[in-house]
């Protein structure tokens, strides 16, 4: 249960990430999440929203695990995905933002510990 409780706040928050990356880009409320600039903002606005789309189905692959008739074929899918977003965490921390570590990694990393272990 707790695994899925994880897995499932892991997914609202690539959601979130979504709809800053996608369809707040330019406001004050993403250019601080992400550091950027009105300038960066305005010349970046389309790669942030294909960024969007790849948190999109790292958020519908998890809640395909979570609402999958089947619960081992959903525990499968859940450990898919969020070793995708641990991976994705690990790259984005390494490369662009050290704080992606933390903000997406951690909690990604105790869902999936939860999901193994349950």
């Amino acid at each position: 249960m707790l695994g899925q409780i994880f897995t499932g706040l892991v997914a609202l928050e690539h959601v979130y990430i979504l709809i800053l990356e996608m369809f707040l880009w330019t406001t004050p409320r993403a250019m601080k999440s992400f550091g950027t600039t009105p300038e960066t903002a305005a010349t970046t606005k389309s790669l942030a929203a294909n960024q969007g789309l790849y948190n999109g189905f790292l958020a519908a692959g998890l809640c395909w695990g979570l609402l999958h008739p089947n619960g081992q074929t959903g525990q499968q899918i859940e450990v898919f995905f969020l070793a995708c977003v641990l991976i994705a965490a690990l790259f984005g921390g390494l490369t662009a933002k050290r704080s992606i570590l933390l903000v997406q990694g951690l909690p990604a990393l105790i869902a999936l510990a939860l999901v193994l272990w349950s």
